[in-house]
């Protein structure tokens, strides 16, 4: 068996087969003993064992391109050498960031350095020797003479043909990829997809020829690109309503992020029962001011789309995710940066899915987000996470811990997950006193079982801000992100609404992508429904003014929504739009009255080429302000750009209690005002899970399931 084998490696061919094996097993090493890639399926579990192969046979092959030893051994030995370089940064990487490196990662030194805390070392594991023994053996085998070196060169036609093995097995692997998980590469939302469904040297490639990209688009944009954007948002600048200016100033600000939650679930019934009845009470409260007319205006970004043009009020990308493919490097200027700065606010995000979902864990540094309580530190373990992530109710029961010790005031923001596509709950008896409509399609029966468990999870959570007092130094402010029912499914949903599936139109699409918006601020009475036109580019500047900030100094796309001023033009990211009267679809003029395509006036006509050339402008100056990072070039009076190397979301309960202590009689925290003992005990939940007890890790083991409704 030795002599075969010692043959085998004296030839170039077996060699290589032996270096390509030897490798191909490091790298499902790494997947499953390192990575955690949420692989599902017999599908999924294929392309994981067989997408290293492809990758792995293009790159080794190129060593049979050079015809002399002397080139070749060294050639083969330097690639695998490099590759597996490659592999081990990145398990090592992800040992502590739970994410893959980028090309800009591993371009600049500080920042590897800083990735991996300093500590490379600390990080290692006893299995890591496996990763380098190969190499050593091989190395000393040919120092040693006992593997020769082959004279015999391979023809062009040789090497060819195996660099053409090798891209058929990479196109065949793509092609699988993109019918299980459609738009991979085009609406990449987690790094941990590509590597899942490509491998770690496809994602590399992929990540270079998007950073070429980018560094190409951005090495173009000059100043007076920028001043082209200000001078248009300069222009539509709204000023405050005197009434509401100022009328939440120096609150704690809450942000409750409903996940695929549309507005006509607001006062619905389903089999008599009200789907919402905890948001039907706040809605009619006095000091609830809501919006029944406000869309989202996500494009593929989707749920990172909404979040950027909240805390931007800006728009996301025509294709992809601006926080998955720009945010880890790009300059902004968001509401916690801008909280912290003029208000002194300390910030937040709960939120129990992985922290790279999204490429949140850099984005939120960028956006000056000082902590970031992801999944691991939530128990995520058993019935108590969906796919995406830890349920509602848990996950405000289990963040009081983290936002007792927040300092006040704080601008915090909950994303919950449980209201996600496909809908499902695990448990039986998790919803039990909630019946579902029967529409035939599943999909949409299941919405309004998640929708009101949702709302019952709100419920438990309002109940603990009054409790503890907490309601009345903070203003909620509670959204959603974008559909949850697509365009596909709304006739099944029709006669649930009191629609006739048979009439229904594109005109009634675009009427369901509102979406609610409500700002509680407990104690005031001045609370009411307006009907105004706005979208979620609109709502930082409608928050800030609330507080009492001026948004003069900044660049954003969106106006106050209690503006006298503010433009009811409502832009989609597919260059349709919305006003107080009409709706425009491919260039199609519909009448929000009749529903039916309009009959305009001469004047009606002009104030549509109007809007039409408004939204086109809008959209195109907030691309080019976010594709060529236009924001470097410009400081707003008294903001300091943010350094996201200050910020590190490791051990946030610790720190915050360490800031705590620091401060002493000047901490501000809840937990602090509360005599140094906890509110924990104050929160009440019926969730099922909450009594469970776990002996698994809190480690998220989150599957993140494929779907484009993300």
């Amino acid at each position: 068996m030795f002599k075969k084998m010692g043959n085998l490696l004296n030839t170039r061919l077996g060699l290589f087969l032996v270096l390509t094996v030897l490798f191909w097993l490091k790298t499902l090493l790494a997947y499953f003993v390192d990575f955690s890639l949420g692989e599902t399926g017999l599908l999924q579990y294929i392309l994981l064992l067989v997408n290293p192969l492809g990758t792995t046979i293009l790159l080794f092959g190129l060593a049979f391109y050079f015809k002399k030893s002397r080139f070749f051994y060294p050639v083969l030995m330097g690639i695998d050498i490099l590759n597996t370089l490659l592999l081990y940064l990145n398990v090592i990487y992800y040992r502590e960031f739970t994410d893959f490196m980028t090309i800009a990662t591993i371009a600049g030194y500080s920042k590897v350095n800083q990735g991996l805390s300093g500590s490379s070392l600390a990080l290692t594991k006893p299995h890591d020797v496996l990763f380098w023994l190969d190499i050593a053996i091989i190395l000393i085998l040919m120092i040693l003479r006992k593997i020769k070196f082959d004279p015999r060169a391979v023809t062009h036609r040789f090497a060819f043909a195996i660099t053409s093995i090798a891209l058929v097995l990479i196109g065949t692997n793509l092609m699988v990829a993109e019918m299980d998980r459609p738009q991979l590469l085009g609406r990449t939302f987690d790094r941990t997809y590509i590597v899942k469904y490509l491998g770690i040297d496809t994602f590399t490639a992929y990540n270079v020829i998007q950073n070429q990209q980018v560094n190409q688009m951005r090495s173009s944009a000059t100043k007076s690109q920028l001043n082209q954007v200000r001078k248009f948002t300069e222009s539509i600048y709204a000023k405050p309503n005197d009434k509401m200016y100022g009328i939440a100033k120096g609150r704690n600000v809450i942000v409750i992020h409903l996940e695929s939650f549309q507005q006509f679930l607001i006062g619905l019934k389903v089999n008599g029962q009200e789907v919402t009845p905890f948001l039907n009470s706040l809605v009619n409260s006095n000091d609830t001011y809501s919006f029944d007319n406000f869309f989202h205006q996500v494009g593929q970004g989707k749920t990172s789309d909404a979040e950027n043009l909240l805390e931007t009020s800006t728009f996301g990308l025509p294709q992809g995710s601006l926080f998955a493919t720009l945010g880890s490097d790009n300059t902004f200027e968001g509401a916690p940066a801008i909280l912290n700065q003029r208000r002194g606010y300390s910030s937040a995000v709960f939120h129990g899915n992985v922290a790279s979902f999204w490429n949140r864990n850099n984005v939120y540094k960028n956006l000056g987000y000082q902590y970031f309580f992801d999944a691991s530190y939530y128990d995520t373990s058993g019935d108590k996470a969906t796919g995406y992530g830890l349920k509602d109710k848990l996950l405000f029961q289990n963040s009081v811990k983290y936002l007792e010790q927040l300092q006040q005031p704080f601008y915090a923001k909950f994303i919950t997950v449980t209201n996600h596509f496909p809908f499902e709950l695990d448990s039986e008896d998790e919803d039990s006193d909630f019946t579902a409509p029967d529409t035939g399609d599943s999909t949409v029966d299941n919405y309004f079982v998640t929708a009101h468990y949702l709302d019952q999870s709100l419920e438990e959570f309002f109940n603990y801000l009054e409790k503890t007092g907490l309601d009345k130094k903070s203003i909620i402010m509670i959204y959603g992100d974008h559909y949850g029912i697509s365009n596909s499914e709304n006739k099944s949903l029709a006669s649930v609404i009191g629609k006739d599936a048979n009439n229904w139109t594109n005109f009634d699409n675009v009427q369901m992508q509102r979406v609610p918006l409500m700002f509680v601020i407990p104690g005031t009475t001045g609370g009411k429904v307006y009907h105004t036109y706005g979208g979620e580019v609109d709502v930082l500047p409608t928050l800030l003014h609330l507080l009492g900030i001026s948004t003069k100094r900044y660049i954003f796309f969106g106006t106050d929504l209690f503006s006298s001023q503010h433009r009811q033009v409502v832009a989609f990211r597919d260059n349709d739009f919305i006003t107080n009267k009409f709706t425009s679809i491919s260039g199609k003029i519909y009448s929000n009255t009749t529903g039916k395509l309009a009959t305009l006036t001469k004047s009606e006509k002009k104030q549509i080429r109007e809007d039409t050339n408004f939204v086109n402008q809008e959209l195109k100056l907030s691309d080019a302000l976010n594709q060529k990072n236009l924001l470097r070039f410009y400081t707003p009076k008294g903001f300091t750009k943010v350094v996201a190397s200050k910020f590190n979301y490791s051990n946030g309960l610790k720190k915050l209690k360490q800031l705590a202590k620091k401060l002493g009689n000047k901490s501000t925290s809840l937990f602090s005002e509360n005599g140094d003992k906890s509110t924990v005990d104050d929160y009440s939940t019926d969730a099922p899970e909450a009594s469970h007890s776990s002996t698994s890790s809190n480690r998220i083991k989150i599957t993140n399931p494929d779907s484009t409704n993300n």
